[in-house]
């Protein structure tokens, strides 16, 4: 009986058990059968699929039918690219040599006058750019006459406007501009210097208007555009010793005559006393990007990404070089000790120099004209000294003295035309009458243009502006704010800047 009865709850168990199992294996059956038969393509993410694949079709087959009308690239259109974008890259080390000068000459004046300073070196280019823009650029590369420009102001021209060549065998307006701009700029900011410390600073940017949008850009058609009388005449500046350097050096010298010096500066006999700079380590830092950007300068000057590029900067290299080592010899010779001073003008002098003919002279060629610059810059500092022409940074001679060297240069050093070259006088003769003409015209409009600013803004601040430092006085601030400053003659007067400390009046050697 009790095998029986276990027989039959043995048998039950079994049943329940094999229901259970038959009742899991149809519920996953029926689970796995729904999602088959699940309409997964109405989900989120599939329906975002649709218009992404549609678009990457559509671009796939967009591009293929581009590929197939587009032109096949040439050597002459990958040439046209290198050629603007290296122009790019020198515009960009060209506009960076503002920051140099602006260092330069923060560190040859001083303290009480460095804000201004750098304020004028900073917005000079800001003014430069929108008045070349506007008519200056036509004036000097527009029109077909051979004294003056005109045309396509605002850069509203096509290439032929400007005698450019379309792209790609020319470059694009726009690029030349930019780089014509920086060199535009940089005459301006030369002038810079030779006024400091005593200049109205809106005298300064009015001048800079008219020195930029009339007469650079008048002389510049003569030599750069093509068709201007004295290149037409065989004049040759190839970076602009001239063009640049020295009409910003003649604008420089009429405007720091007609300023007069700062107060101080000469004794009463005429013996010229020494006003230091406040920051050595400022000027050797601008000249070093001078120096630099000067590799942009030159070398773009070529307008071209070719085989003459390093050839000219190896030849610029040269004449820094041998600047600086010929200002320093003859600066230790001279009066005792190497001058630092001398040494950074000395190695500008040898670029200045250099800048007119860097891609026609040999290597050698190159370091004896960077040699007769340094040796030039120190002993032109001392002759304006003579005629009491106060130059607080040397740019006059720098820049005005050594970019004539530079330009009565080619007519000598020049491999194919110079007169060491057997090439004959032609090549000399043509630089002396692009000197003498250039130089006339700038000095005529130049002293119209300050004239004209003395009797209506002034170019002059007072007296005692001059002695409490333009900072304060045209900008209200201070570049050393909080600093503690050397009281002494250097920084208030004295015995060494010809102001009273004590007793006398401000205005008694002004």
């Amino acid at each position: 009986m009790f095998k029986a009865m276990f027989s039959r709850k043995k048998s039950t168990r079994l049943n329940q058990r094999s229901s259970s199992r038959e009742s899991s294996i149809s519920s996953r059956l029926a689970s796995r059968f729904s999602r088959l038969h699940k309409p997964r393509w109405l989900s989120l993410s599939w329906i975002a699929c649709i218009p992404i694949s549609a678009l990457i079709v559509g671009l796939w087959s967009f591009a293929a039918v581009a590929q197939e009308d587009a032109q096949p690239l040439t050597a002459e259109d990958v040439q046209g690219a290198l050629n603007t974008i290296w122009i790019v890259v020198a515009s960009v080390l060209v506009i960076f040599m503002n920051a140099g000068f602006g260092m330069l000459e923060t560190g040859f004046c001083r303290h009480k006058n460095a804000v201004n300073i750098l304020a004028k070196n900073l917005i000079v280019f800001a003014i430069a750019t929108l008045v070349f823009w506007a008519f200056g650029f036509s004036v000097m590369f527009g029109g077909d006459n051979s004294f003056i420009g005109g045309g396509g102001y605002f850069l509203s021209g096509e290439s032929a406007n400007y005698g450019l060549d379309p792209f790609p065998a020319g470059l694009p307006v726009s690029v030349f501009f930019l780089f014509q701009v920086a060199f535009a700029a940089t005459g301006a900011t030369i002038v810079s210097g030779a006024v400091a410390e005593r200049i109205e600073f809106v005298a300064f940017l009015l001048f800079s208007v008219l020195l930029v949008g009339i007469s650079y850009p008048i002389t510049g058609h003569w030599v750069w555009s093509g068709n201007g009388w004295l290149g037409v005449a065989g004049f040759s500046d190839f970076a602009g010793s001239t063009v640049v350097h020295s009409v910003g050096g003649w604008a420089a010298l009429t405007g720091a005559y007609l300023l007069g010096p700062r107060m101080g500066k000469y004794a009463e006999d005429g013996t010229p006393r020494a006003i230091p700079g406040h920051n050595m380590g400022f000027a050797t830092l601008g000249c070093l990007i001078l120096w630099i950007g000067w590799f942009g300068f030159n070398p773009g000057s070529e307008l071209a990404a070719n085989e003459a590029v390093p050839y000219i900067a190896v030849t610029t290299n040269l004449a820094a070089a041998a600047g600086g080592v010929a200002a320093t010899i003859t600066s230790w010779v001279k009066d005792g000790k190497p001058d630092l001073s001398m040494i950074i003008n000395g190695i500008l002098a040898g670029l200045v120099g250099i800048t007119a003919g860097c891609n026609g002279v040999s290597y050698s060629g190159a370091v004896i004209i960077g040699l007769l610059a340094g040796i030039l810059v120190v002993y032109s500092v001392g002759f304006f000294d003579k005629f009491k022409i106060d130059d607080p940074v040397g740019a006059t001679s720098v820049h005005l003295v050594c970019g004539i060297w530079g330009t009565l240069a080619v007519g000598l050093f020049n491999t194919e035309t110079g007169l060491f070259y057997d090439g004959g006088f032609d090549q000399l003769a043509a630089q002396i009458v692009g000197v003498v003409t250039i130089g006339a015209f700038t000095v005529l409009l130049s002293t119209i243009f300050w004239l004209a600013l003395k009797a209506t803004v002034g170019i002059r601040v007072h007296p005692e502006q001059e002695y409490e430092g333009l900072d304060i006085a045209e900008h209200g601030m201070e570049a050393y704010n909080g600093f503690l400053k050397e009281v002494g003659p250097a920084s208030i007067g004295g015995s060494e800047t010809g102001i009273p400390s004590s007793g006398g009046s401000i205005l008694s050697d002004y």
